[in-house]
């Protein structure tokens, strides 16, 4: 379905419910904290001057993309690269101080200088761009925005499999100070080796946190369905857990002491923050479902199968939440390696059935083919990265330290796993949602009803 429509004129271009600059905001944030992740790896490190070239192009692109899609121009891309640069402070607090207690007198002028040098970028990008000829509507940037967030909490998995590979989980002893420093003051001096997988993986967990309590408040208030606020909020609620759970792994009670003797490092919560990462991704994947136009208007269609999808890919989530707490625990604890490998067997055969079935019956339906192909052939990928995986391990257990492919593919497995279940949890939620029982063996000759409305959270078909 079609979330653009034609710009009549600058009135009717503009947004009122904010969404917009929020979306494009957080989403060039995301991206420039990714360039800045990959970018000062150890194994990475690029020349400083690429790394600015390409932030600097993140800020452009933000604003040039909120200059076409907003029809609101200059403005939209001010605030979207103002914003994006106020949520980079979470990280150039870090280059306040000279490693010690006191402050660098040039940062003073450089934080907020690069407040309006985002701002600057931003507006730029939307000159360059002018005036899209169509926009998205306010409801299709709602769903932008949780794709923001979505955005957002992968980075936060791809951090999280390399402090796992790296063995790092531990290099930062204290929570939620880092070295007896508050966080978003530890030095980037400071940040090397294993110290900089676990510190950045903290401050990716803190955007998260910001952009999961922004949507939520966001939500609520232009949400007009009472069950997706609820939802937002649960995601709010699993996020908080989830940054305690993390913190907690770490010292194993609320402390702030960096005293070996004190803390209680945990491995049983490191396996539970690593499966609720998962479950967070599911809930922010089912509020970007819900709140897209087509989610609103949907078309049903008629199928005698339709029972039949929806159990099937209510088990294929079932089973792969499953799979994933297999693999948490294989990571963490080097145990279950027979039992992970063989339900990987059962899950790959009921995913790719699944998706085959998805493309096969379901062609004219919206989303529903491109979610079984795009299943079908992750599977296949994941099954390959999985035996790398193996291979990956076997080098670090010669080595007797982290081999650098036993974090890539291993990072790469955990993180396609991430990607299948989003899309199965999208599979689920559009075929409930699009696919209702009735006469007729497939979609292509059966009859489609409208439903405008939907006065439960149950996705029974009708507007959710």
């Amino acid at each position: 379905m079609d979330n653009t429509s034609p710009v009549p004129n600058s009135q009717a271009a503009a947004s009122p419910r904010g969404s917009d600059v929020l979306s494009l905001g957080f989403g060039t944030a995301v991206a420039m904290w990714t360039v800045g992740y990959v970018g000062h790896l150890p194994a990475v490190q690029w020349p400083s001057p690429l790394l600015l070239v390409l932030m600097l192009a993140c800020l452009l692109g933000g604003g040039f993309t909120a200059g076409r899609l907003t029809g609101r121009g200059l403005s939209a891309g001010l605030h979207t690269g103002l914003l994006a640069s106020f949520l980079n402070l979470l990280i150039l607090g870090s280059l306040l101080t000279d490693g010690g207690s006191s402050i660098v007198p040039s940062m003073l002028i450089w934080l907020p200088g690069s407040l309006m040098a985002g701002a600057a970028l931003g507006a730029l990008g939307a000159l360059v761009s002018g005036r899209g000829d169509r926009i998205l509507t306010g409801r299709a940037w709602d769903s932008a925005f949780s794709l923001s967030a979505i955005g957002a909490t992968f980075l936060l998995i791809i951090a999280g499999g390399v402090v796992t590979g790296q063995q790092a989980g531990l290099a930062v002893v204290d929570w939620p100070n880092s070295f007896g420093s508050n966080m978003f003051l530890y030095p980037l001096s400071r940040m090397t080796g294993s110290i900089y997988f676990e510190h950045s993986h903290r401050l990716i967990g803190s955007l998260v946190g910001l952009v999961t309590l922004v949507l939520t408040i966001q939500l609520w208030r232009v949400e007009d369905r009472a069950w997706v606020k609820r939802l937002a909020l649960l995601a709010l609620v699993l996020v908080i857990i989830q940054g305690i759970l993390g913190g907690l792994r770490v010292t194993g009670h609320f402390t702030l002491s960096q005293d070996a003797e004190v803390t209680r490092p945990s491995i049983l919560l490191a396996i539970v923050h690593g499966v609720l990462a998962q479950v967070f991704l599911s809930t922010l994947v089912g509020l970007f479902c819900v709140t897209t136009p087509l989610w609103r208007k949907a078309e049903i269609h008629q199928h005698s199968g339709a029972r039949i999808d929806h159990v099937l890919s209510r088990v294929l989530v079932i089973m792969m939440i499953v799979q994933l707490m297999l693999g948490a625990v294989l990571r963490h604890v080097s145990g279950g390696l027979l039992l992970h490998i063989t339900w990987a067997m059962f899950v790959a055969m009921v995913a790719v059935f699944a998706g085959l079935r998805a493309r096969g019956e379901h062609r004219s339906v919206p989303m529903i083919p491109a979610l079984g192909s795009g299943l079908a052939w992750l599977v296949g990928i994941q099954l390959v990265l999985g035996v790398l995986a193996l291979w990956g391990t076997s080098l670090t257990d010669s080595l007797g330290a982290p081999h650098v492919l036993d974090v890539v593919f291993t990072t790469l497995h955990q993180t396609t796993g991430a990607v299948i279940l989003a899309i199965s949890i999208m599979l689920m939620l559009w075929t409930r949602r699009l696919i209702h029982a009735g006469s007729g063996v497939s979609t292509r000759g059966t009859t489609t009803q409208r439903r405008d409305h939907d006065p439960s959270c149950g996705y029974s078909g009708s507007e959710g």
